[in-house]
């Protein structure tokens, strides 16, 4: 078989037929015989301490398993990063909807109302339900510190450029909490024994994650601790830290029956209950010239991250390291703190702190652009990264990237100028609507930041099945994104063989090693990369036994495979992370090289702001993004379009309200997201340049066009109103309040 018949091709997905015909099983289609189900009782206040539970009358309570934080054997907690997010609460509760004991019972439809007979008695505590209230938060009174996490980066000489800048142009932009509404709710089964030890199975992003969490809390050996996915219906961050949350509940509550446990959420606990993306606040002042140079900046990011730290460190790293957009600064300090407040814990989500950082940033060169009367994209090209620049953190771009080329291109499908100037002349007279025209250029690092790759060693391998098959073993999951279907591909194409050849094996922790977690938009660059060399090394196993020769064709592969394992009872090859070489960082100073390799993209959008109603319409979508080497253009297409509809969601619809801690519209009915109605014609393109060290050129893709699509709008929305908005989401009722306000006038300093 020739070369590249496989890679860059819209092959059909893994699991796609499973799916269409009805087969593929997720968490709440599985049983088990005698299996209970269960449920939580949560806390109705967001900060206290719990004086006791009463259990009410009317509910046969000698039928039930009951699980309070006495019942954990091993640590109260979920190990993520610090330690900190407890399984069950014990003394005190932190946040509403903090999960405080368990029920289970053969009969789940009498599962809702034991919960609602279990009183438990609290006394309230002053809570903490902003980032300003947490500033402000005297660690000496609440015996506590407010600060979860910090971080400094700084290049140049930032305190010499105010005397230097002709202007001086400050901002300040905010964003808030996003639910990630993935398709299936949270769910896990959990079956236990002393001989055979703990298996849960369910709807997650991260096997090996949940494995920890549960030997820490369980007290049980590593292998005595089993964790697999099951078919999973969407995840966007939210089952990256959440199931090893609900699959703690379902162990203990197994553990303490003897008889397997499913708890399912439904849709009302997993919008209240789970984690969110970070709301934030982000501050520029930035020193430039009359001309537009950039010469420096400072940065403050203030992130809130709820009642409990989870992963709001590495959150707060992506959007530190993004702040600075993809332009090239000369003099830069970027300060960020995680907040901690008395709202459910905030954790990851598709993009994982770049989009905040990114929407302030290209917000501020727009506000930029009109104080110093220069185009925008003009701004932006006098300052964009090229290769020899150094990014924010110190790293020198050794990519051949074109920025200037990228936005051309943008610019040129969106037919900008054109549309900038006619809807500029057709607003003059317009009294019911108005149209706008706005565009962002951003960049995503591809891959864990800094020394993340390092630290977690991932380890990938492929074997063969005694039909000769050939087997991915990963523990990247398939939630919809296309892993399954991708690193079959990249096999397919090393070894030469047909891509129905190759399979994938079973995302569960006895069977596949640990190939680090499905996030960071490092599937396919990194896991991808090592089942390359993985597939490498298993042909050339069958190349030295002389059971196989070069050229060989999918027949004369699975016949060599069979005939190797029947002599030899195995084959399998396994690859171990390499970090490319030149890549060196410093966790102390924040400086070097952040990421292997970024992807890069401008993306436009046109808008129509009725007049009347004050509701914004996204009309037309351009996104153009240089992203490696397209593996699976089909897939590739379908992440740049779900991620641009989940932007417009973030940027016009979604907003959580907030009662008190408790969420008050975790419903789809009250919790608005856009429809297909909602969505505009989405126009997708893509640059590729292949990066050396990813598989068949590719670098990440999935987080990156949730970063473009809501500073785009918002300027955009500028652009037809002649006002400013910096906040996101941006309902009708915010365009209203600020249009019926004088325009205050932007602090601008000339020196």
């Amino acid at each position: 078989m020739g070369q590249e018949k496989i890679v860059g091709k819209p092959m059909l997905r893994k699991e796609g037929v499973a799916k269409v015909c009805g087969r593929a099983r997720y968490i709440d289609d599985m049983t088990m015989p005698g299996m209970l189900h269960g449920a939580t009782v949560r806390s109705s206040i967001a900060r206290g301490k719990i004086l006791g539970v009463e259990f009410g009358a009317g509910i046969p309570w000698d039928e039930f398993v009951i699980v309070t934080a006495t019942d954990i054997p091993g640590a109260n907690e979920i190990a993520m990063i610090n330690h900190d997010w407890p399984c069950l609460a014990g003394e005190v509760v932190n946040h509403a909807e903090e999960a405080i004991l368990l029920l289970a019972h053969p009969d789940r439809h009498l599962l809702p109302k034991a919960v609602a007979a279990v009183h438990v008695s609290c006394e309230e505590w002053p809570a903490v339900f902003s980032i300003e209230e947490s500033e402000r938060r005297d660690p000496v009174v609440w015996g506590e510190d407010n600060v979860f996490k910090s971080f400094l980066m700084e290049k140049g000489d930032v305190d010499a450029v105010w005397t230097l800048a002709d202007r001086v142009v400050e901002g300040e932009y905010t964003t808030g909490a996003q639910e990630h509404l993935y398709i299936e709710n949270n769910g896990a089964i959990a079956v236990y024994s002393a001989e055979d030890g703990l298996t849960v199975w369910g709807s997650l992003q991260c096997p090996f994650y949940v494995h920890k969490s549960l030997v820490k809390m369980t007290g049980l050996a590593e292998e005595k601790v089993r964790i697999v996915q099951v078919e999973t219906g969407g995840a966007f961050g939210g089952k990256e830290d959440y199931p090893s949350m609900i699959g703690a509940h379902a162990a203990l509550l197994a553990m303490k029956s003897g008889k397997p446990v499913k708890i399912v959420y439904d849709r009302a606990e997993d919008m209240a209950a789970t984690t969110k993306r970070h709301p934030s606040r982000v501050r520029h002042r930035t020193a430039v010239t009359r001309d537009g140079k950039l010469l420096g900046a400072e940065i403050e990011i203030a992130l809130d991250g709820g009642a409990y730290s989870t992963l709001s460190s590495t959150v707060l790293s992506r959007a530190t390291i993004h702040a600075g957009g993809p332009y090239y600064w000369p003099n830069i300090r970027v300060r960020s703190k995680a907040f901690a407040t008395n709202y459910p814990p905030y954790g990851a989500f598709r993009g994982f702190g770049a989009p905040q950082s990114l929407f302030a940033i290209e917000r501020h060169m727009d506000h930029i652009a009109e104080e110093l009367g220069i185009a925008p994209d003009e701004l932006r090209r006098r300052n964009f990264l090229k290769p020899g620049l150094e990014t924010a953190t110190g790293q020198e771009i050794r990519e051949e990237i074109d920025l200037d080329h990228l936005m051309g291109r943008a610019l040129a499908e969106a037919d900008y100028h054109h549309k900038r100037e006619r809807f500029a002349r057709e607003n003059a007279g317009a009294e019911s609507k108005k149209k706008g025209i706005g565009f962002a250029a951003f960049l995503h690092g591809s891959g864990f930041t800094g020394s993340g790759e390092k630290y977690l060693n991932s380890l990938a391998a492929m074997d063969v099945t005694s039909e000769g098959k050939a087997r991915v073993l990963v523990s990247s999951t398939e939630f919809g994104q296309g892993t399954n279907t991708i690193l079959c591909q990249i096999a397919a194409e090393t070894l030469g063989i047909d891509f129905d050849a190759v399979e994938m094996g079973p995302p569960d922790t006895s069977v596949v090693p640990n190939t680090g977690p499905t996030v960071a938009s490092r599937t396919s660059m990194v896991v991808g990369k090592l089942v390359h060399s993985a597939a490498v090394g298993l042909k050339k196993t069958l190349l030295a036994s002389s059971l196989l020769g070069e050229g060989c064709s999918t027949e004369e592969f699975v016949m060599a495979a069979r005939t190797y394992v029947a002599q030899h009872g195995a084959l399998r090859s396994e690859s171990r992370y390499e970090a490319p070489p030149g890549v060196h960082w410093d966790d102390q100073l924040y400086r070097g090289e952040a990421y292997a390799a970024y992807a890069w993209a401008v993306y436009v959008a046109e808008v129509t702001v009725d007049q009347t109603t004050w509701g914004v319409t996204v009309d037309d979508f351009v996104a153009v993004q240089e992203v490696g080497r397209v593996l699976n253009p089909m897939l590739a297409t379908g992440q740049i379009e779900g991620g641009v509809a989940q932007g417009i969601g973030w940027a016009l619809y979604e907003k959580v309200m907030w009662n008190r801690g408790r969420m008050g519209n975790n419903q789809m009915t009250n919790y608005i997201i856009p429809t297909s109605q909602d969505i505009p014609p989405i126009r997708v393109f893509f640059e590729e340049r292949p990066f050396g060290h990813g598989a068949y050129g590719a670098k990440g893709i999935g987080e990156l066009p949730m970063d473009g699509p809501a500073p785009a709008i918002l300027n955009a929305i500028a652009h037809a109103t002649g006002r400013q908005f910096d906040s996101v989401p941006l309902l009708p009722e915010d365009i209203f309040r600020q249009m019926a306000v004088r325009e205050p006038e932007r602090e601008v300093v000339t020196l």
